[in-house]
């Protein structure tokens, strides 16, 4: 898995109009083609007067999966520029389509290839582009004597923690970064004089700053 990524938050749309044309840029995350895929067909029901829905989309660990269309406009003018934003964003398991609704005026080659990448910036922005960062679980257990001190560490080391269980004892789960796992265990071990029980558990996807 990768260690971090650049994507966006969730979905979202905006619209611009260029002389006369409606053009809606609409952006997804998705974590499969099948995601991207279907987000595609819901955007094309959704829309299904348009004259245009053009797309593209970047999947894959290693971008394994890449598609653009031009929905009927000419050939280039639609979904290559749609991914050529995708690429110089640094995105990475993203659909984006950008929605035309003709307005009467012919725009040309060169306008129709700047305002596919003006729709497509646009609904990635109002997506919210996000770097998600890999971490790992590790839940720390404590007796109650160390409690107050791991919590007071934790806080003073800005760590993410997902929850915190009282029972007989203290479970409180964390996520360091999979890179700081060891030593961030290491650490509980060292912080505790060894009373506490350090379990890693599996790996999951967080927002970076959050």
């Amino acid at each position: 898995m990768l260690p971090e990524y650049a994507t966006v938050r969730q979905y979202g749309d905006s619209e611009i109009v260029i002389r006369k044309s409606r053009f809606i840029g609409h952006a997804m995350p998705a974590g499969s083609e099948e995601e991207a895929i279907a987000f595609v067909e819901e955007i094309r029901k959704r829309h299904k007067t348009a004259t245009h829905n053009c797309y593209a989309y970047m999947v894959g660990e290693r971008d394994e999966w890449q598609k653009a269309s031009d929905d009927g406009e000419p050939s280039g003018t639609a979904g290559k520029p749609i991914l050529e934003v995708i690429k110089n964003r640094g995105l990475q398991n993203v659909a984006v389509v950008v929605t035309r609704y003709f307005g009467g005026i012919m725009l040309g080659a060169g306008g129709l290839v700047r305002a596919y990448t003006d729709g497509a910036v646009a609904g990635i922005e109002a997506a919210g582009p996000v770097v998600k960062v890999l971490h790992r679980e590790v839940a720390v257990e404590v007796d109650y004597t160390w409690y107050g001190k791991l919590e007071n560490e934790l806080r003073a080391r800005e760590a993410r923690v997902s929850d915190t269980i009282f029972t007989d004892r203290v479970r409180v789960v964390c996520w360091p970064r999979t890179g700081e796992a060891e030593r961030f265990a290491a650490w509980i071990t060292d912080l505790t004089q060894g009373q506490a029980v350090v379990e890693p558990g599996g790996t999951n996807y967080w927002i970076d700053g959050e």
